[in-house]
């Protein structure tokens, strides 16, 4: 049994500042729009992040990581940029994790922009607390500061054995001006100690290893309770009758309590039903098999997955909301020497992160405690607020770690479940999820349809590119009846790269039967199926190497202003000027993984390459996949490579590991991703008929990252986008069959 340290709000502020023996540098961060539009329209939080600082008397450097770990290594990576321009040796670093807090902005930990966004101000404020320190040392030693130097912890006088460290030196610098940023020295590339470098050591690392840390199942508080909920097994149903005799007769069992029933748009409230409170999980777990529940009709007891698909397909192939327009497809389609035409189709996919939800809620005089692997602390601290009328600054979000997240906890729904029956008790209460209610009952990604059409002129180059789509969007899930996607489009669709003259993306209309929520890389997972293996398809039609021919449609070294192609693009928040569409890093990925792949050698009988790249989130992956097949038919992944280019990168190690484990997620997807309906329940409910990639599944991996001195950009997420189409475009080439339709497993060649 873990336990965890109650901390409230007043010893938080102790910690981060109110001390007066410490160091402390509250640094402003920009706002920025980080999401892409319609996806930012859906979150209420203000985005004006911060960051503490804190060097104390003891000589510690400390950092509060304002965001979430779920084995990205963010509480590495931020502590490495400060450690470095605050000149700190690593054994000095201790990282706070940081409460649900307004004062950070925003801190949902998701879009892959934890350094992307704060890789500069996280270096401005290491860099003044080292000038704060050296001038602090140069009034010790009544020199000017250019006679002092900060490095590895400590401040030293020139041409002298002297020298002070951070501790010590910490009540005379707090007393200095905090530098202005005209006046900040910042490190040369050259000089960094951690930024870039391998071998830093995770700071959870060993703890992870020795069982020592603490996830949102582990929270055990004095006088909790448990509880398991049965939601409802449609969106919008609600208890239409309840027994609940023998639930309430098993050991164990201490209440039963029938939730508020869900009214549309679901957003991030609970979904209702009827929650089993019990001394530990079993009996909850086993109090909830025993309630008699009749469940009223929904309207989305309509949603059956055949019949959508070709509502799906009917919508799509006549799309006419134009969203990139450049040149004149419909004519150049006309004019084309020849032209082809496909469809693809992604099913709805789910998170199932190795950790459920779970979050644990202790109600008390008039204040509520919560601590959850939640990936948006204060999402849950302003939905808790606005569900249970309590004011938010008496909602206090401790964050634990995340046994994975992929962006389900990024929807709160399950700490305000926590929270609600807490309040109701006045006891602590911890909501555990199933795996079977993640499934069942979760946000799901889009189902999508697309179609692909495409012309050639006489010399088999390209001259027209239509993509359709049509997927049920994000925001229905915050504003009922909302049918028709927007800022998913920015994620693969009108920002295509290629060099053609007539190019359309257009989308249809269709409704929403689910939650639907972003999942790690959200829909350039659908877009870059649908457009890297037309891409290949094309290469086919042409009679040319594939790789070649992907180069070929990117076309001359240029950067693409969308904005001059009638479309608005979010760019993933970032101005298209930091963060160009820049082809010639597209092509110099592709020309990087064709080199790692020994692109174009003879391979073995039945073996044979795919490729695909991608930009998302602000970085580019281009991906080569081996496969080989057998007598039987069946595919086997050999070998896959990476080429990423993610514009300065603070981790290398930890930019790898990302970029095998979205290799890994894309292969799960691919081999066996599927969420379908009946009569508008999730038919799938566990790893057994939503299985995952395994270790029988995952050939090696080889990972490159592209070193330059371009701003930061996504890690976590870009590096799933390519993966479907590379294994798709392989197996193409080692069978001749064109999969366009995922998941694999349908098709009995795994």
């Amino acid at each position: 049994m873990k336990t965890i340290e109650n901390v409230s709000r007043r010893s938080f502020l102790k910690r981060v500042g109110a001390s007066s023996s410490a160091l402390v540098l509250g640094v402003q961060l920009p706002s920025l729009g980080m999401l892409p539009k319609a996806l930012a329209a859906t979150n209420k939080s203000v985005f004006a992040p911060n960051v503490y600082v804190q060097v104390t008397e003891d000589n510690k450097v400390q950092v509060i990581c304002h965001r979430s770990e779920m084995g990205q290594g963010i509480r590495t990576s931020i502590p490495m940029i400060v450690a470095d321009e605050i000149e700190a040796e690593w054994q000095q670093i201790e990282v706070i994790q940081g409460l649900g807090d307004a004062k950070y902005g925003s801190q949902n930990t998701d879009g892959s922009r934890s350094i992307r966004d704060f890789y500069q101000p996280l270096r401005e404020a290491g860099a003044s607390a080292r000038m704060m320190l050296e001038q602090a040392a140069a009034k010790v030693w009544k020199v000017s500061p250019t006679k002092v130097q900060a490095m590895n912890g400590k401040v030293y006088l020139a041409k002298s054995n002297k020298s002070l460290s951070y501790g010590e030196l910490v009540p005379i610098a707090i007393n200095q001006e905090i530098p202005e940023k005209s006046a900040l020295v910042l490190k040369k590339k050259s000089q960094f100690k951690f930024i870039g470098k391998k071998d830093i050591p995770l700071v959870d690392g060993k703890d992870i290893a020795a069982g020592t840390t603490v996830f949102g199942f582990d929270v055990e508080l004095p006088n909790m309770r448990y509880a398991v909920i049965a939601r409802p097994p449609v969106l919008g149903a609600s208890v239409k009758s309840l027994n609940a005799e023998k639930a309430n007769g098993i050991a164990g069992v201490v209440d039963v309590i029938q939730l508020d029933a869900l009214e549309e748009p679901a957003a991030f409230k609970p979904l209702g039903g009827v929650a089993v409170i019990a001394t530990n999980t079993w009996a909850a777990m086993k109090g909830r098999e025993a309630l008699e529940i009749e469940w009223s009709e929904s309207e989305h007891d309509v949603y059956n997955s055949p019949a959508y698909k070709e509502a799906l397909k009917e919508s799509c192939i006549t799309a006419n909301n134009v969203l990139r327009k450049k040149g004149d497809v419909e004519a150049a389609l006309k004019a084309a020497t020849k032209s082809h035409t496909a469809d693809y189709f992604v099913p709805s996919l789910i998170h199932v992160p190795m950790e459920p939800p779970a979050a644990t809620a202790h109600f008390h005089d008039g204040i509520m405690d919560i601590w959850a692997c939640t990936q948006t602390p204060q999402s849950s601290q302003g939905t808790v607020a606005a569900i249970t009328g309590l004011k938010p600054e008496n909602v206090n979000v401790n964050v634990t770690l995340l046994g994975g997240g992929f962006g389900r906890k990024s929807k709160p729904d399950f700490v305000v479940e926590a929270a609600v029956l807490s309040k109701q008790l006045e006891v602590p209460v911890k909501v555990c999820w199933t795996r079977e209610d993640e499934v069942k009952n979760g946000y799901y990604q889009a189902v999508s349809y697309q179609r692909m059409s495409a012309g050639f002129n006489n010399e088999d180059k390209v001259t027209a590119w239509h993509h359709q789509v049509t997927q049920p969007p994000i925001s229905a899930t915050f504003a009922k009846g909302s049918d028709i996607i927007g800022g998913e489009s920015n994620l693969g669709l009108i920002d295509t790269p290629f060099d053609i003259a007539n190019i359309q993306a257009s989308v249809g209309k269709i409704k929403a039967h689910t939650r639907i929520g972003w999942l790690r890389s959200v829909n350039n997972i659908n877009h870059a199926f649908a457009a890297s293996s037309f891409a290949d398809e094309l290469a086919h039609e042409a009679k040319a190497d594939s790789k070649d021919f992907l180069l070929s449609l990117i076309g001359q070294d240029r950067k693409i202003d969308l904005s001059k192609e009638n479309a608005s693009y979010g760019n993933y928040g970032e101005t298209i000027e930091e963060y160009p569409i820049d082809t010639a890093r597209h092509k110099a990925c592709v020309e990087k993984v064709a080199a790692m792949s020994k692109w174009g050698q003879t391979l073995p009988a039945g073996h044979a390459l795919g490729i695909a790249v991608h930009r998302s989130f602000c970085s580019y992956v281009a991906c080569v996949v081996e496969v080989s097949t057998n007598k039987a038919g069946k595919v086997r992944l050999e070998n896959i490579w990476m080429a990423a280019d993610c514009g300065t990168v603070v981790n290398p190690e930890r930019a790898v590991s990302q970029m095998e484990g979205a290799a890994i997620f894309g292969i799960s997807l691919t081999y066996f991703g599927e969420i379908t309906a009946e009569n508008g329940a999730i038919v799938q409910g566990n790893f057994d008929d939503y299985p995952v990639a395994r270790m029988s599944d995952v050939p090696p991996i080889h990972v490159e990252i592209i070193e330059n001195d371009q701003p930061p950009g996504g890690v976590g997420e870009p590096g799933v986008p390519p993966i479907a189409p590379a294994i798709c475009n392989a197996i193409f080439k080692a069978t001749g069959e064109r999969y366009r339709e995922l998941p694999l497993k349908k098709y009995g060649i795994i």
